[in-house]
């Protein structure tokens, strides 16, 4: 979480930013705690929420959740700048090729964040819009973080933990992996961010060269190798152009 916020808005939002924390739910006394606020603030904040239509209630478990309001202007931001509506498309084609879920991501801070899903016809992806993936583990992130000019700066700033097992948090091995990926032009971790789960992305440039987003498939190991993904890199990188052509900007 971060810091308390000294006013009722910033205390407000800061309640609306654990909601979206907690995918499961909370209640008023886990929220009191996590944000250190009394209950009764806690109470009033997540009540306010509710009224408004950002939060929701169940009054049989006492748990609040996002509410549909969240949606409704997430889906307005997504509309406006254009990039569902642009680029969506371009995934389902992708996805119906390859058999393989596809993720589209943009950078957010030192995190990527998911903004477009496709799941393959078998398997769902394990990330959905709006959630964000760390950069030294995800391959959507290693791709973002290899072509930014501050790799180095970011690699010293970052906490390297681990997430799996494979997960790189030695920095000098992550700077060489980032090598390797601007060599290469994709990124490729096998069960680096999730246990059971390959993923390979291409970054998404501009024409002039400004890195946008990166782009990604992912398949469960019991049915696609890393090996077995970096065989449709042609097909992500021209997917990658398309999107390149669409974002809005």
């Amino acid at each position: 979480m971060p810091p308390k916020g000294s006013n009722s808005v910033t205390k407000t939002f800061e309640m609306l930013e654990l909601l979206g924390e907690s995918p499961e739910g909370i209640s008023a006394a886990q929220a009191a705690e996590t944000t250190g606020y009394p209950f009764s603030t806690a109470y009033r904040l997540l009540g306010g929420l509710v009224e408004s239509g950002y939060a929701s209630f169940d009054a049989r478990t006492k748990i609040y959740t996002l509410g549909m309001e969240v949606f409704r202007l997430a889906q307005k931001v997504a509309h406006r700048q254009g990039l569902s509506g642009a680029t969506k498309g371009l995934l389902q084609e992708l996805t119906a090729s390859t058999g393989e879920s596809s993720i589209l991501a943009v950078r957010r801070g030192n995190s990527a964040l998911t903004v477009l899903t496709v799941d393959g016809p078998q398997f769902r992806t394990t990330t959905d819009p709006g959630d964000e993936s760390p950069l030294h583990t995800s391959s959507i992130g290693q791709a973002l973080l290899a072509h930014d000019p501050d790799a180095d700066a970011t690699i010293d700033a970052i906490d390297l933990v681990a997430r799996t097992p494979n997960s790189i948090t030695d920095p000098a091995q992550m700077r060489e992996r980032l090598e390797q990926i601007r060599e290469n032009g994709w990124a490729g971790q096998s069960e680096e961010n999730d246990i059971g789960m390959n993923a390979l992305a291409v970054p998404v440039f501009d024409l002039d060269g400004t890195l946008l987003a990166s782009l990604a498939l992912a398949a469960p190991v019991f049915r696609r190798s890393l090996d077995e993904l970096i065989e449709f890199v042609p097909q992500l990188t021209e997917t990658a152009a398309a999107i390149a052509a669409r974002f809005p900007r």
